[in-house]
């Protein structure tokens, strides 16, 4: 009984590997898109950098973790992990228009930004999310 509850641990940890690496890469190049240094700020202790940072890696998570339950194989998972990808980094200018200054006001500390960067950012995945269901 235990070695067939075993049984579906290669995709397990295929799909959770697959899932770890796009993370980090979503992590790389979200950080390297948006205006302000979020590893740079939190290493300074500026709450907003994390909240918004850390909203935006759960926008990124929900739509992930809906490409692996409904993906048919990898590479199905990684081509619609790329589409979360640019869907978050569409977020991030979307918001930014209503607050030009958005990232400025982040690295100077501003909660107010962060918080609006991070729940939009939230928001984009989960209608993300649902729409990959489809």
């Amino acid at each position: 009984m235990l070695l067939q509850s075993l049984a579906g641990l290669p995709a397990f940890l295929a799909y959770l590997s697959t899932a770890i690496v796009a993370a980090v890469l979503y992590l790389l190049i979200y950080t390297r898109v948006t205006a302000h240094d979020e590893f740079a700020l939190i290493a300074r202790n500026v709450p907003g950098a994390a909240v918004s940072l850390g909203l935006s890696l759960l926008g990124f998570a929900l739509p992930l973790a809906s490409a692996i339950a409904h993906a048919s194989y990898l590479l199905d998972c990684a081509v619609w992990s790329v589409i979360a990808l640019v869907v978050q980094i569409g977020a991030y200018f979307l918001a930014r228009l209503p607050v030009p200054d958005l990232s400025a006001r982040i690295a100077a500390g501003e909660l107010a930004p962060a918080i609006w960067l991070g729940l939009a950012s939230l928001a984009a995945g989960a209608l993300n999310a649902a729409a990959m269901s489809y």
